[in-house]
């Protein structure tokens, strides 16, 4: 396949992070020359839809792409019930007429503990590049571990920012965190993750297959 076209549905809008991520794992696995992403910007619809089926239904339909990405943060449910429940509002949709390969991207807990492992892109993205302050990262092994990644991040950005008073108030933080994937060259240090190993394993078995959607496949 020489191009490439995925669109991503995810749990919020700091999720965009995943596609420089997501982008980064298809390069890996080869034979794509273009990669063309989109993010699945739902929220300004007259009706956003409530059922991650739906979900799924109305981004094929307005974001039409050659494969399916569906996140959702594992938060202290057991990733299971959160890879079961993508598979399931899959099949339902795949009822409906829905054919387009689809892959689960599941974090463990959530998207941000992915963007904890690589100290230059993180203090480039606080904009305080040449900060010098221990921002004391998590070891790459318990990262899966944290129980609130998206707070860890955030006390981390504003360390390495250096800001304090008013300025600090100011600091964006949600364009930080979006901003770390977009400066980080490689991701291979996730695949000590065992989620990001599933998601790797997952799309690796649909290239196989010929990019063929199998919404009934159970990954061990």
């Amino acid at each position: 396949m020489d191009e490439i076209r995925y669109t991503l549905i995810s749990d919020g809008s700091s999720d965009r992070a995943l596609l420089p991520i997501l982008t980064w794992v298809l390069r890996q696995r080869g034979e794509v020359n273009r990669i063309q992403p989109e993010w699945a910007d739902l929220r300004r619809l007259p009706r956003p839809p409530d059922t991650l089926q739906d979900r799924i239904l109305i981004a094929i339909d307005l974001f039409p792409c050659d494969l399916l990405f569906v996140h959702r943060d594992a938060e202290r449910e057991d990733p299971e019930h959160r890879y079961e429940e993508i598979r399931n509002a899959l099949k339902e949709a795949s009822v409906q007429g829905f054919q387009t390969p689809a892959v689960c991207v599941v974090p463990v807990k959530m998207t941000e503990a992915w963007l904890l492992f690589d100290e230059p892109s993180i203090r480039q993205a606080s904009g305080n590049p040449n900060g010098k302050n221990p921002l004391n990262l998590p070891d790459l092994n318990r990262i899966e571990l944290i129980p609130d990644p998206k707070k860890r991040l955030s006390d981390i950005l504003r360390m390495a920012s250096g800001l304090s008073g008013r300025r600090l108030k100011t600091f964006n933080m949600p364009g930080s965190q979006i901003r770390i994937t977009d400066l980080i060259e490689d991701f291979s240090p996730l695949r000590n993750l065992r989620a990001f190993q599933r998601l790797e394993e997952d799309i690796s078995i649909l290239k196989r297959n010929d990019w063929v959607l199998d919404v009934g496949k159970e990954t061990e």
